[in-house]
């Protein structure tokens, strides 16, 4: 199965399901990550969301309630063998119609938010209906009929586990994850506009203290954060993939300064904008993934 996946997402066939494997390039993997179940197969991965930094390895699972931007680095295993990982991404209609079917899981409420992301021990009951989704690879034919099927029990798996209300809460449209979710899908579609906290709060109905205090709680950072991040890695993919000069990436993501800009990019990346992007660049000219 790991010959289908290559060094980045790749898709497997069956729906919401992806893999990669191998060295990833480091740009890639600093990225807005959509919610997910994320499961190590072979080496390890880091990810590092606001000022939290998390290890898993094959005996763990990552999950992301929200769209997150994030930094990952990922390693072979100790014996040399490529990284290798599979990820389902989270549907929300497919939890809430699996939570219909388990009212008990509806009853189980939290009283603080939480952060939208955590890593958990894998349990062989999770790793086994994993194994008999991915050998779906092989079969085809079966995907229709049985990957809704395996996808229903790796999430029963998720939810009776330590973050099971992580995916409770993205079932729930009144949840705080929820709302903080409407907010942060307003940041990734206008994130070159200029936004407030207030404008932001109003949308996910609550009071700006409590919206502030919500958001940074799911996401580990702030809302302007946030919007940082996600205009600083577009910048990113404009000027690697985009051919876009320093300035004019600077104005397309929403900078009205191109030496804040500069400054901001050389902070997060480590380089300035134009030797990052050389660099990136002239790994791929010399084959380096």
């Amino acid at each position: 199965m790991a010959s289908h996946a290559r060094n980045r997402m790749t898709e497997t066939g069956i729906p919401r399901v992806a893999m990669v494997q191998g060295k990833i390039p480091e740009h890639e993997l600093n990225a807005v990550y959509d919610p997910m179940v994320n499961l190590i197969l072979r080496g390890s991965k880091t990810m590092t969301v606001g000022d939290q930094t998390l290890h898993y390895n094959p005996a763990s699972y990552f999950v992301m309630s929200v769209d997150l931007p994030a930094i990952g680095t990922v390693r072979p295993s100790a014996s040399g063998e490529p990284y290798l990982a599979v990820a389902l991404t989270l549907q929300p209609a497919v939890i809430s119609a699996l939570m219909a079917d388990l009212p008990e899981c509806a009853d189980k409420t939290r009283t603080k938010t939480e952060a939208g992301f955590s890593v958990a021990s894998v349990t062989a009951d999770l790793m086994d209906a994993w194994v008999r989704m991915l050998r779906l690879m092989e079969r085809p034919a079966d995907i229709p009929a049985l990957a809704p099927v395996y996808e229903r029990e790796i999430l029963y798996r998720v939810l009776q586990g330590p973050q099971g209300s992580m995916l409770r809460d993205i079932a729930i449209p009144d949840s705080a994850i929820a709302r903080i979710t409407l907010a942060i899908q307003r940041i990734r579609r206008d994130f070159a506009e200029p936004l407030t906290v207030e404008a932001l709060a109003q949308l996910a109905a609550m009071s700006v203290s409590a919206f502030h205090r919500h958001f940074k709680s799911v996401t580990a950072l702030s809302p302007l954060q946030y919007q940082k991040q996600v205009r600083l890695l577009k910048a990113r993919t404009l000027l690697v993939g985009g051919g876009k000069s320093v300035t004019s990436a600077a104005f397309e993501v929403g900078y009205e300064s191109p030496t804040q800009f500069s400054r901001e990019y050389a902070r997060a990346f480590g380089l300035p904008p134009g030797r990052d992007s050389e660099q990136i660049l002239a790994k791929y000219a010399e084959g380096v993934r």
